[in-house]
């Protein structure tokens, strides 16, 4: 067994379905291991998977760990194996508590975003030199190159990549629905308002990427005295911009306290 996915979740899923389509594993070569034993069985069906107990762990190459960080310190027991490597995907969760967890340094840890469901992550990675010696982080970067983009990452900038981009798309979605409530409340209907505002951020991501700064985009749409430069105005005065900025920064403090609670 090539690769053994413990948690199911969608990340998990993404990550198998991911995995197969783009040829890194075939299904035959995954195994599948969730609490919803239900789910892993449905999952198992639809993927040609094979869902597998505890027990089967000790024959897996790699594990990939896709649970939550409260129940990491209860599941290391069983997870632990004398020949595997690791892959994790647990929010603030460190090496070093992986490492001492799982009683190896074959330890990756990761930190995708719920784009990985469509193949758009952006995923940070890093692991000691040991990890990169048994290849465990070459084979994490065929993984998750395979549902977006991954970034090689100091470890201690990875709560501040979880606090912008694996937060990310709530803080944007949060947006988008405030752009949709503005049209409506000026009298769009909400079906389309809600059209206009997804496929406004999906274009502008696009546009951003195209420039060198952001705010080379924002000075072409806001020409002198018009109705973009009234609406930025507005935003300034509700202190969007330093709401954003806080978000980002609360976020990445949540993630260093979930750390310390690995300790």
């Amino acid at each position: 067994m090539k690769l053994a996915i413990v948690g199911v979740g969608k990340l998990g899923l993404a990550l198998l379905e991911g995995v197969t389509a783009q040829g890194v594993l075939s299904p035959a070569e995954i195994g599948l291991l969730d609490a919803n034993a239900a789910r892993a069985q449905d999952v198992a069906a639809r993927t040609g998977a094979r869902v597998i107990t505890q027990a089967d762990l000790g024959r897996a190459e790699r594990i990939l760990i896709s649970l939550q960080p409260r129940v990491f310190p209860e599941a290391a027991e069983w997870l632990a194996q004398p020949n595997a490597g690791y892959i994790s995907t647990m929010a603030g969760v460190p090496v070093s508590a992986l490492t001492r967890r799982l009683g190896t340094k074959r330890v990756v840890r990761v930190m995708p975003n719920l784009a990985a469901t469509i193949g758009h992550s952006q995923t940070a990675i890093t692991g000691p030199r040991e990890a990169g010696d048994a290849g465990d982080l070459a084979f994490a970067h065929q993984i998750f190159d395979a549902v977006g983009d991954a970034y090689d990452l100091p470890e201690h900038l990875f709560n501040a990549f979880t606090g912008m981009s694996a937060s990310g798309p709530a803080y944007v979605a949060v947006v988008a629905e405030a752009l949709a409530d503005g049209g409506v409340r000026m009298g769009l209907p909400r079906p389309l308002a809600n059209e206009l505002a997804a496929k406004l951020l999906i274009a502008t991501g696009e546009l951003v990427q195209r420039r060198a700064h952001p705010a080379l985009l924002k000075d072409e749409v806001a020409s002198p005295g018009g109705t973009t430069i009234a609406g930025l105005a507005a935003l300034e005065a509700a202190g969007v911009r330093g709401g954003l900025i806080e978000a980002v920064v609360q976020a990445t403090r949540r993630g260093t306290e979930l750390g310390k609670d690995q300790d």
